[in-house]
């Protein structure tokens, strides 16, 4: 039993690296801070505004109130739309140092330009540059690793879309970038226990990719200014 599972996390660390990474910053000149981010053909453009005035629905004497609005390439949003704003809320609304900045709101706008897979990676990465790019204070930075599971019971981390097609099942992992810590969680799909754990330790490993990403961007910011 032992030698399967062996073979099996042998077979996985051989599709352990990501897609490749590009970014651009500073692309919208009414934003606070804006990325371009694409992750092999899936591209994401994501803009902050903040703080700004709050709604008097949304008003705490004591945060900010975090917005996120996503808007697809094509037609009206969807049910998915909205668990995806849900989703990335809950993400940043843990990461942003919301007590600086009481009676007021951070508003982030996420456009899909492209979807080749793993959008919610890409979406919740680029909110990360964008926030970067901003300069509002968060605890840490945060980045996210997609993968699917196959019909034969392999992990594939950061898949196109066509061999995420057929997938039994899809995760994507959030993780802080101090503790490596999982900050917010989504499946989909049937799988096991240790299907799950497998998951997620390829995207603990995976995961560096992306921090590293991050600060080869913000090195090449600081020579720019």
């Amino acid at each position: 039993m032992a030698d399967t599972s062996m073979e099996t996390m042998e077979t996985d660390a051989e599709q352990c690296s990501l897609r490749p990474m590009l970014c651009e910053l500073n692309i919208l000149t009414r934003s606070d801070g804006s990325a371009l981010l694409t992750q092999g053909g899936t591209a994401v453009v994501a803009s902050v505004h903040g703080p700004v005035e709050v709604r008097l629905q949304h008003l705490s004497v004591e945060k900010a109130h975090v917005e996120i609005y996503f808007r697809p390439r094509s037609g009206l949003g969807s049910v998915n739309d909205r668990l995806l704003e849900n989703l990335i809320r809950n993400t940043y609304e843990s990461t942003i140092l919301t007590a600086l900045h009481p009676r007021a709101a951070v508003s982030i706008q996420l456009q899909e330009m492209q979807d080749h897979g793993g959008l919610i990676a890409c979406a919740i990465n680029a909110v990360c540059l964008a926030l970067i790019n901003s300069g509002i204070e968060m605890r840490y930075l945060v980045g996210a690793v997609h993968s699917v599971l196959d019909a034969d019971g392999r992990i594939w981390l950061d898949p196109d879309e066509l061999r995420s097609k057929d997938a039994q099942a899809r995760f994507t992992f959030v993780f802080d970038n101090v503790s490596k810590k999982t900050v917010s969680i989504y499946t989909h799909g049937r799988f096991t226990p240790e299907q799950y754990h497998r998951a997620l330790r390829l995207g603990t490993v995976a995961v560096d990719q992306v921090f590293e990403f991050y600060r080869e961007i913000v090195a090449k910011q600081a020579k720019g200014l």
